[in-house]
């Protein structure tokens, strides 16, 4: 993919603080990481999303320098890391498990990195006293890790990560191990983190939400390469290929023929874009909550459907609609659903229809 397709630069054109050129990885026949550039600007929050095997946690490790790339470079404010060991490197990483030392207090957990540093012991009681009060651990610095709950043992990690003041914190899966309510509260407290520390986050998430919630930009992961990176709400609303279409949000995937006058003509209706699809395109996403259900409109972007499930989710219902090309359509409907087995018309506006590139 090149890079006009998916531009991968560190936004607004500020000056990249990591940058990975050309890095591949293979573990015997199996492609991690395939030709990969990407960069991140300082002060950045980045999520790398995608489905197993996509490649985002050999990313993780080959920054980190857990994994060793078979070819290309990793940068650091312009420094090649090529043989620079994990503990050499002027950056932190978070570990899914938090990794914390079940023996050491969190005060000690805390202050692990600056004593193998050889700093001060005034030096490392002031910073770990200021890295408890970012973290909201006051009171809790005699405890073991055992007596923490989830959240807490999370912040008492980044707080180890946070204290040595890294300018690039690498973060693999840092709320899978706490239950909903706690993640979303969590998130929250992560993402204000992140501003008021001024470090750049990298974060692997197989989350969608988390990461369209949580990040300046995302990056979906396919098959070890870069399939589009941006602001979250571009890459949700206008997902460049089929791929990121629907493994992010789950989007309507349609596919047809063009017409000439530049439609999709699909089994059962035909959709028109904001502009007339480009030669070549057979298949156009259209997000669940763009359906509405509209008696009496005709035409383009319009259809009859069957209403084959329904489901409520609280603040709206997800119903799955029978085409009469046979195929199915997923909408998000936030008023009154059809019952099942009904048969309602359904439309959408021309901007919802996103044309898909091959893969």
């Amino acid at each position: 993919m090149s890079r006009a397709e998916a531009p991968e630069a560190a936004p607004g054109g500020t000056a990249a603080l990591l940058q990975l050129r050309g890095v591949s990885r293979r573990f015997g026949g199996v492609v991690a990481l395939d030709g990969l550039d990407l960069e991140v600007a300082a002060g950045e929050f980045l999520a790398l999303l995608g489905g197993s095997g996509s490649g985002k946690s050999t990313l993780l490790r080959v920054v980190a320098g857990f994994e060793q790339p078979d070819s290309g470079q990793v940068l650091l404010d312009g420094r090649d890391l090529a043989g620079v060991p994990p503990h050499a490197r002027p950056l932190n990483m978070m570990f899914q498990s938090y990794a914390l030392f079940p023996h050491l207090s969190v005060f000690d957990n805390i202050a692990y990195g600056l004593r193998r540093e050889g700093r001060p012991r005034a030096e490392i009681a002031s910073r770990v006293a200021a890295a408890v009060a970012l973290l909201r651990l006051e009171g809790m610095e005699g405890r073991k890790p055992r007596a923490l709950s989830g959240g807490q043992q999370q912040r008492a990690a980044l707080a180890r990560a946070l204290v040595k003041r890294p300018r690039l914190l690498l973060l693999d899966e840092p709320l899978g191990a706490l239950d909903a309510n706690l993640r979303e509260r969590t998130g929250f407290e992560l993402r204000a983190l992140q501003r008021e520390s001024g470090a750049a986050f990298v974060m692997v998430t197989h989350d969608q939400a988390e990461a369209l919630s949580l990040a300046d930009r995302v990056a979906v992961l396919v098959g070890g390469r870069i399939a589009q990176i941006g602001p979250p709400r571009d890459v949700y609303a206008r997902p460049a290929t089929r791929a990121v279409a629907s493994f992010l949000g789950a989007a309507n995937l349609l596919e047809g023929q063009r017409t000439a006058e530049g439609l999709l003509d699909c089994a059962g209706c035909t959709l028109r874009a904001a502009a007339p699809l480009p030669d070549g395109v057979s298949a156009c996403a259209l997000r669940p909550e763009g359906v509405r259900l509209a008696p009496g409109v005709t035409g383009p972007n319009s259809v009859d459907a069957v209403a084959a499930e329904v489901a409520f989710r609280g603040g709206d219902n997800l119903v799955l609609f029978r085409l009469p090309g046979g195929g199915t359509l997923r909408a998000a409907l936030s008023g009154p659903a059809p019952a099942r087995g009904e048969t309602v018309r359904l439309a959408w506006d021309a901007a919802a229809v996103v044309p898909l590139r091959d893969d």
